[in-house]
């Protein structure tokens, strides 16, 4: 027997299956709600349950605390609900426009710009159209079912024909994906994908003036997310952050130079925090979400899209939010948290 959920303040209501996380459900049948992980690590989909009762599953504690959970707060990606719930969370106007679908993929080229990123392009089959947002990811589906996530770092409208999807991707040592990726992947490879997945993409209804926050492979679905505003006309006034250790990881700046150059819109400012000697290095210095800071003491007026390691984005939506005015419902973020991230959170 399934339960009733009814989203508040939109009255949207769906069913969800028994033992079924709330956030699974309504993905299942196109109802928007902000999520980032799926798997209780980085807290984007957290909302308050007014009606009900829910059961948590393993979750991080720094996604929801047991204080946030006693005030009544929810994981839904989590959340599996014991009764009708009636449950308060900010709607996200077409996410559930695309389909969600599982697909075969195969490995065009392999490149790696430096010794610990690699990007991937990968074509798609004909037979099935995947269509997603500039930002949003596809997770990889593991031989023994495990799921790793990676954004799209091309627009849709860039897929060209074969239609075929870019990624960037960072090794990890130890880890079972990317270990394959830097070892033995080899052309005309065959990986199996589903998605869309994510929330983490452009609000076209606003004028306001966009700060894209990035470190490290966290430039991906940046990247396409310029790529759309450029192919869409979108003129916004946008500077864009790239936040490295070192000259050598920012593996496309090339790329950027050449596009703040081309879009009149666009500045771009790549911060390092551990320049080395050798790279001559006369840029801006330290942590990237304070060189924003620095350039913008007042956001109250922009929107934010920051995406990368879990430190930089919870510094960054603390700070500008307590320090910079930025209204919390504009600050969009996606986390990239490793397994390595989980496993040290749980």
């Amino acid at each position: 027997m399934s339960i009733q959920v009814t989203l508040i303040p939109s009255q949207r209501h769906f069913s969800v299956e028994r033992d079924e996380p709330i956030l699974a459900a309504a993905i299942r049948q196109g109802i928007g709600l902000p999520y980032g992980c799926r798997d209780g690590a980085c807290g984007s989909c957290k909302s308050r349950l007014v009606e009900g009762r829910v059961i948590h599953g393993a979750h991080q504690t720094k996604a929801l605390s047991e204080s946030e959970e006693a005030a009544g707060f929810i994981l839904p990606c989590c959340a599996t609900p014991q009764t009708d719930c009636v449950v308060e969370a900010r709607a996200v106007p077409g996410e559930g426009q695309f389909p969600v679908l599982k697909l075969p993929s195969r490995v065009l080229s392999l490149d790696k710009p430096t010794a610990d990123v690699a990007i991937l392009h990968l074509q798609l089959p004909a037979t099935q159209n995947l269509q997603y947002r500039a930002g949003q990811y596809v997770e990889f589906i593991l031989r023994d079912g495990a799921r790793r996530s990676y954004s799209m770092a091309n627009a849709p409208s860039r897929m060209g024909t074969p239609p075929a999807i870019e990624l960037h991707i960072r090794h990890m040592p130890g880890g079972r994906f990317t270990d394959h990726v830097f070892g033995a992947m080899k052309e005309k490879e065959i990986l199996r994908m589903e998605g869309p997945f994510g929330t983490f993409f452009l609000r076209e209804d606003s004028s306001k003036p966009i700060v894209l926050l990035a470190s490290g492979t966290g430039f991906a679905p940046i990247k396409a997310l310029i790529e759309h505003m450029q192919d869409q006309g979108i003129e916004r006034p946008t500077v864009l952050y790239w936040g490295c250790r070192s000259l050598a990881d920012l593996y496309l700046h090339d790329w950027a130079l050449q596009q703040a150059q081309a879009l009149p819109w666009l500045r771009y400012i790549p911060v390092l925090s551990e320049p080395k000697p050798q790279d001559g290095w006369t840029g801006r210095t330290g942590l990237v979400h304070q060189a924003v800071m620095a350039d913008s003491p007042d956001l109250s007026g922009h929107q934010v899209y920051a995406c990368g390691v879990p430190i930089m984005v919870e510094s960054a939506q603390r700070d500008f939010v307590a320090r910079c005015g930025l209204p919390a419902d504009e600050f969009y973020a996606d986390s990239f948290t490793s397994e390595a991230d989980k496993a040290l959170g749980a």
